[in-house]
């Protein structure tokens, strides 16, 4: 079975070749997604409306007119994309029950081209957080939790605690899809990143999460948080798949006037054989309060595996990394409040029975619909906006961010390539430690490596690269040059063939599904 194949066997060949057809490839990943609902990974499983397309799928392939590569490949997308007969929650009361009338434009290109969209992930209530853990369904756990490579190392406190409290969180928001990826349920998922949401999920879960350029890929039907940052999200097992599955849905949508007016060409990434060529970045910056020693080390020894196979290693500068947080927190709450503003009980979602007065059903609908930390960021985003405040806080935001990304112009001027950053701080957290912190501090220092380069709208990608000596992966960031992408999955690419990343072994799946781990290394799909 295709499922059972390694990376050279391509499930796309496969299909073509009729070894494997669409309908035996979908039920075998809605069966994984049944064994591991544990996982919480996924909010809704739409088997009806993936088996029909399954089906369709399998038609086009016996006439021998396969729509691409993704034709009857199973995908996931987050929760926060809306989807046509698909209800769309952004896990919030406030969504609940909620269907959209049309497809996000990222779900409308990959059902063209024949993908076989499996269900909706979960996330942080409205994709708020850096863990996964606060939407209304319930945490995500990760599947490292559960892989033979954490139970071997992890030693519980006491004979009384299980795996039920010693699992650990997916990071976030895009948790549910990272999680998806990584638990073998789908070839590929759509995520969302504004400060780093899909590649801190993808280092937790050890998969490849990619973070396009700002304007590359539509965000049409994509359930705004920051408009001026956020951009859809690619998560799949290797790099090369994430190319695929870019050059699928970049390019320019009418429907979003924030998209690049020039047509975008699908690349197939080269092998590359030499970096001697190629100026590597490292940000002193990046050097930041709480990055743990095993992660640092990581670092240091990935720098020096570029200089020791000829590329030229430099440390650079990015002075104003230490402001970026804050000025994130700003503008990141105001776009938030203007955003929820919406959401008032009318026109969709929740709406209160309380008939006092509109003034009242609004204010109800809002308490009812929103959790704390939705909440809590649209008090904070009015506070920025007030017109005593507009100036001291929103309009100074602004200008430290055109500092931060003025900081990236400069240094890819000087001669750098790519820069090479930790993506996280430390390994996955265990979910009652993570819990300890409120959404907002624990937010604060998790998108400290990644969320600067949403503020410059440059591509980034996270890059699974060891294990921890808990048995957790640890991945590494890279971040190009604007609308640079091919270069960027290049590099991401070496890096990921040098590095060698081990398999998952999922224990708990192996009880259902005995056979599928048994190779080195899971099908993708390119």
């Amino acid at each position: 079975a295709a499922l059972k194949d390694g990376l050279r066997s391509q499930v796309s060949a496969a299909l073509k070749e009729g070894r494997v057809t669409p309908t035996e490839l979908c039920q075998r990943c809605l069966a994984l997604i049944k064994s591991t609902k544990f996982l919480n990974a996924y909010i809704t499983v739409a088997e009806e409306t993936a088996l029909k397309q399954a089906e369709e799928s399998e038609e086009r392939y016996k006439r021998g007119q396969p729509l691409g590569v993704l034709d009857g490949i199973p995908v996931a997308v987050k929760d926060n994309f809306n989807t046509a007969g698909i209800e769309t929650t952004c896990a919030s009361n406030m969504l609940k029950g909620y269907i959209s009338p049309y497809n996000a434009t990222v779900v409308q290109k990959l059902l063209d081209q024949g993908a076989v969209l499996l269900g909706k992930t979960n996330l942080d209530e409205f994709a708020m957080g850096s863990g996964s853990t606060d939407g209304v369904f319930g945490p995500v756990r990760n599947p490292w939790s559960y892989s033979k490579q954490y139970k071997e190392k992890s030693v519980p406190k006491s004979h009384s605690e299980d795996e039920e409290s010693n699992w650990v969180i997916t990071g976030g928001s895009s948790g549910g899809s990272a999680a998806a990826v990584s638990s073998f349920t789908c070839f590929a998922a759509l995520g969302s990143d504004t400060g780093g949401s899909t590649r801190n999920p993808a280092a937790h879960c050890g998969v490849v999460g990619l973070k396009p350029t700002y304007g590359l890929i539509s965000r049409h039907g994509l359930i705004p948080l920051v408009n001026s940052m956020d951009v859809p999200g690619i998560l799949t097992r290797c790099v090369d798949d994430a190319a695929v599955l870019l050059g699928s849905l970049a390019g320019h949508d009418p429907k979003d006037s924030t998209t690049v007016q020039d047509d975008f060409t699908p690349f197939e990434l080269p092998d590359l054989s030499d970096v001697s060529k190629l100026s590597i970045g490292i940000p002193k910056e990046y050097h930041a309060p709480g990055l743990s020693s095993e992660i640092l080390a990581l670092w240091s020894k990935a720098a020096d595996l570029f200089k020791n196979a000829g590329a030229k290693v430099v440390e650079v500068s990015l002075p104003h990394t230490r402001y970026s947080i804050v000025c994130y927190h700003v503008l990141c709450t105001a776009e938030v409040a203007s955003n929820m503003a919406r959401f008032d009980g009318l026109e969709y979602g929740h709406r209160s029975d309380m008939k006092d007065s509109t003034e009242g059903m609004y204010a109800a609908t809002r308490r009812e619909g929103f959790n704390d930390v939705v909440r809590g960021r649209i008090l904070s985003g009015n506070y920025f906006l007030l017109k005593q405040n507009y100036e001291k806080y929103f309009v100074k935001a602004q200008k430290v961010r055109r500092l931060i990304a003025n900081d990236f112009v400069k240094v890819f001027r000087s001669g750098v390539d790519i820069l090479l950053t930790p993506t996280t701080l430390s390994d996955a957290a265990p979910y009652t430690e993570f819990i300890q912190e409120d959404n907002r501090t624990r937010s604060a220092q998790d998108d400290i490596l990644t969320q600067a380069a949403n503020m410059a709208g440059l591509p980034a990608i996270n890059v699974p690269t060891a294990l921890s000596e808990r048995g957790l992966p640890v991945g590494l960031q890279f971040i190009g040059r604007s609308f640079q992408e091919k270069q960027l999955l290049t590099v991401a690419k070496w890096f990921e063939k040098q590095v060698q990343f081990p398999v998952i072994q999922l224990e708990e799946v192996k009880r259902h599904d005995s056979g599928v781990f048994q190779h080195q290394k899971f099908a993708s799909f390119s």
